[in-house]
């Protein structure tokens, strides 16, 4: 089947709620020095000014999910919008610190509701042929969205509007988050929610406005899955038999932080600010560390079925253990700092191939279906906490020693490695039921 218009345009719209995540992840980034001058922020606080916005996304992804199945997946994903673009106009408006802070913690709630929604909105909607690419969209979406943080950072940097500049970085995400709510009125429901509601005529005419090739067969496979979850939703998770899976979602969630991704995108200019760049040099390299992360990920995603995913995770480990060593080297001795963006933008290459396009793809495969979506969830709440909890710490341990965060995020790169190597199964063209024989939980 060919790629019509409406499943287009309904799978570019859902993966927009990904582009807003990469684009806030990113945007923070640009404002941190120019807001710690002007509410006289101690690390801490400063710290929780860029962490608030994950821990309201930790509390968006694991709340949203349940909503999305209350009034359907396009339904939540317009709350989310409406919230995020509340947040962006709050934030620009921000009378004071705390107001700020409000802001930013609706605004993860917006973030962490649509990176579940949306994926979910677009696999429900996808057919089975498409479902994989499609979806995939999210992903690229949250790495595109983060190269035009950058790069509006930077515009709006050399534009010099002065003590207001921070204002403008982090209210122009208004308008992404107004495109995508209005969007969000110009494309259907998806037909398994449809069918979860008994709607069962108006599921039949969505699968077939995205083109469906059986439309009845196709049909008839959703009401029988939903029925076999209905059955199975009492299973619980915390059992013996999923020991291995549960610590492979836990431990891919929390090595995924632990690498330094976010706490670095979220600080990335000051960085190069700390190694003695001017603020608008460093705005200018993050947009080409921005433009690695991008080029890195569409790599990866059109090698993560032939090279495997084992092997993207171990190639990654020692490419951000090695990259990581040279950053903590430049900030320990105090020179070479022209190789600071090198050694960045390596880092960023080696995680897009691995941690970055494996995590996601991975906690989908471990779990068998009857507790996928329970697993699914241990492995991103691990992610998220850890997020927030190295975003809030970067600031407070790199006050006391630049070098410090970078060793402590290669030395975890490294014990990554020999976890994998010993312990990760290898899932390339493995079927769901056989991963299940692999990890002893038949």
């Amino acid at each position: 089947m060919r790629l019509n218009y409406y499943l287009a345009k309904g799978s570019l719209v859902g993966a927009l709620g990904g582009f807003l995540f990469g684009f806030d992840t990113a945007v923070i980034s640009g404002t941190t020095q120019q807001l710690g001058e002007v509410y006289h922020l101690s690390p801490f606080n400063l710290g929780l000014t860029v962490s608030i916005a994950v821990i309201g996304a930790v509390v968006g992804a694991m709340s949203s999910g349940e909503l999305g199945q209350k009034i359907g997946p396009r339904q939540a994903l317009r709350i989310m919008a409406m919230l995020y673009l509340i947040s962006s106009i709050g934030c620009a408006f921000a009378w004071n610190w705390p107001t700020l802070v409000a802001f930013r913690f609706l605004g993860g709630l917006g973030i962490g509701g649509s990176s579940v929604l949306g994926p979910v909105y677009i696999a429900e909607l996808a057919p089975a042929k498409w479902r994989g690419r499609l979806v995939g969209l999210f992903q690229i979406n949250i790495v595109i969205g983060i190269l035009l943080a950058y790069a509006s950072n930077y515009v709006i940097a050399t534009v010099n509007a002065g003590p207001t500049q921070w204002r403008w970085q982090l209210g122009i995400a208004s308008i992404p988050a107004g495109l995508f709510l209005v969007l969000l009125f110009a494309i259907p429901r998806s037909s398994r929610w449809l069918v979860t509601q008994s709607r069962i005529e108006e599921a039949r005419q969505v699968l077939q406005m995205m083109g469906t090739p059986n439309t009845e067969e196709e049909l008839q496979e959703i009401i029988a899955s939903i029925h076999l979850e209905r059955s199975s939703r009492k299973e619980p998770l915390f059992q013996k038999k999923y020991g291995l899976p549960i610590f492979l979602a836990v431990t891919i969630g929390l090595f995924n932080q632990l690498s330094g991704i976010n706490a670095i995108l979220y600080y990335l200019p000051s960085i190069f600010n700390d190694a003695g760049f001017s603020k608008l040099s460093g705005d200018k390299q993050a947009v080409l560390v921005g433009a690695m992360n991008l080029v890195a990920t569409l790599l990866a995603m059109s090698v993560i079925d032939k090279i495997g995913r084992k092997t993207l995770l171990l190639i990654g480990s020692v490419g951000t253990a090695v990259s990581l060593a040279g950053v903590a080297e430049i900030f320990h001795a105090q020179r070479g700092q022209s190789m600071l963006i090198w050694y960045l933008i390596g880092f960023i290459f080696f995680f897009a191939i691995s941690q970055g396009a494996v995590i996601w793809v991975y906690l989908s495969e471990v779990f068998p279906t009857r507790v996928r979506s329970k697993g699914q969830s241990l492995g991103s709440s691990s992610h998220w906490i850890m997020n927030a909890t190295l975003s809030l710490l970067f600031p407070i341990v790199a006050e006391h020693s630049n070098a410090a965060p970078f060793v402590f995020f290669a030395s975890m790169m490294a014990l990554q490695f020999f976890i994998v190597l010993f312990v990760y199964p290898e899932t390339k063209g493995v079927t769901l039921e056989q991963m299940q024989h692999k990890l002893g939980i038949d």
